[in-house]
């Protein structure tokens, strides 16, 4: 099956994440001068932007990413709760089940930023247990909280909210309703999160979780994890060297392309959120270990935590895996992510006497006069020389080429052309409806 498939099995499903939910602020500026006080530089703060942040942050990318997200987790009586709860909310998240513990202080992570580069962070946090009460009423809600889930993702900070008698709980209530659960653990203990279909540790903590020193093999650290515990699937990322998967008498690596690395700030809850998400729709996993390294590569290039949408995945699948810009059948459903939200202009073309001085003279004052949208050529017959797809491709004008379809009438369905041509006789005829354009 193809990358191409997560798209035609896509859903928006609903998807519980469980975790230690935070508040990642940043304070950006610029750096002048040194302190007179101290020898320390000075930053002069622009603005500052709060965002949710660890498990918040996966809640984030799975929503951009078209899921619909429970959020389970503990929060302080306090303002930075409010402020999360809020952002949460205007995300279409559901946080009924974000639970207020007396006492406990909501973290807060204060990245001081200057010249697209991180000063220092400053934690306001207090790591403190869950309490008795807290976690006997969370357990007690537990079958109505996963009624409605089709998978669970776990993340961890180890700031004391999962309990090792939580987390028994939430991955055994989650097997009985045969619901998979996806682990980004932390810690050396990961007997904890035994009966999880997968956990996804990097390479140290791997190693940490093993007992082993990290001269020895991945693949024997990895084996001793699966000895330890009843999890299926060990997925370790290992930054600029990608991803390997271990199973049973089973390893395979995915190796990354990696263009710049600006922060790694949030590159595993990115990975958390597009590998749940695709296992989510069915795709099998060692697809959605490509899909993780694509997601992770792009949001190392941005400062601070950013967020994978489903439009930006489906833009790196085609840069990776498919020819250029041409979309045929199979693979015209990652062509409607990516003209998701965008404006664009339809032209209906027989190859043939066609390609004229005439027919890219007006493709240029097409895409001139259309400049806020993308131009799409669909080909009423297929070539039968691929030399004339590619002359049609290397045009800058040329946005997308559809190569003769049989659902072109679905695709306009879903997304109307802002103008719809054709191009007969040197000349180009706008077209009034859907229907006239595949008669």
């Amino acid at each position: 099956m193809s990358l191409s498939a997560l798209f035609s099995r896509y859903k928006k499903h609903n998807i519980l994440v469980v975790g230690d939910f935070m508040m990642d602020s940043y304070t950006i500026g610029t750096v002048k001068r040194v302190s007179p006080e101290a020898p320390v530089i000075v930053v002069h703060a622009k603005k500052v932007k709060r965002l949710p942040g660890g498990a918040g942050n996966v809640v984030l990318n799975l929503i951009s990413l078209g899921a619909r997200v429970i959020a389970l987790g503990r929060l302080g009586n306090d303002s930075a709760k409010d402020e999360l709860l809020s952002s949460l909310k205007k995300e279409n998240a559901v946080v009924n089940h974000l639970y207020v513990q007396k006492g406990y202080t909501t973290p807060i992570k204060n990245r001081v930023i200057a010249g697209n580069q991180q000063i220092v962070r400053i934690d306001f946090e207090e790591k403190e247990p869950l309490s008795l009460e807290l976690e006997k009423q969370i357990i007690s809600d537990l079958p109505k909280i996963l009624n409605s889930v089709s998978i669970v993702a776990i993340s961890d900070y180890a700031k004391g909210f999962l309990t090792d008698n939580l987390l028994k709980a939430i991955i055994k209530s989650a097997n009985e309703m045969e619901i998979p659960v996806i682990v980004d653990p932390k810690g050396s203990d990961f007997k904890k999160y035994s009966g999880a279909h997968l956990i996804k540790p990097n390479a140290h903590e791997a190693y940490l979780a093993s007992g082993y020193d990290e001269t020895v093999s991945l693949e024997l650290a990895a084996n001793k994890i699966l000895e330890q515990t009843e999890i299926e699937n060990i997925m370790i990322t290992r930054s600029n060297k990608g991803i390997s998967i271990f199973q049973n008498n089973y390893r395979k690596d995915f190796p990354v392309k990696i263009k710049e690395v600006t922060d790694v700030t949030g590159a595993g809850d990115t990975v958390l959120a597009v590998v749940t998400f695709a296992l989510s729709n069915k795709v099998p996993l060692d697809q959605a270990a490509v899909l993780c390294n694509l997601a992770a590569a792009e949001v190392i290039e941005h400062l601070g935590c950013a967020r994978i949408s489903i439009k930006t995945l489906a833009e790196l699948i085609l840069s990776q895996h498919l020819d250029n810009k041409v979309f045929s059948q199979s693979y015209l459903q990652v062509l409607q992510f990516i003209l998701d939200h965008e404006e664009f202009v339809l032209l209906q073309v027989t190859l043939g006497n066609s390609l004229t001085p005439s027919f890219f003279s007006h493709i240029k004052k097409l895409k001139k006069e259309y400049a806020d949208c993308k131009v799409v050529l669909y080909l009423e017959k297929e070539p039968k020389d691929d030399a004339l797809i590619e002359l049609l491709a290397s045009f800058n004008e040329i946005d997308f080429i559809i190569n003769k379809v049989d659902s072109l009438q679905k695709f306009c369905e879903r997304h109307a052309p802002k103008k719809i041509y054709n191009f007969v006789e040197d000349k180009l005829i706008s077209k009034k409806s859907l229907t006239s354009l595949v008669n």
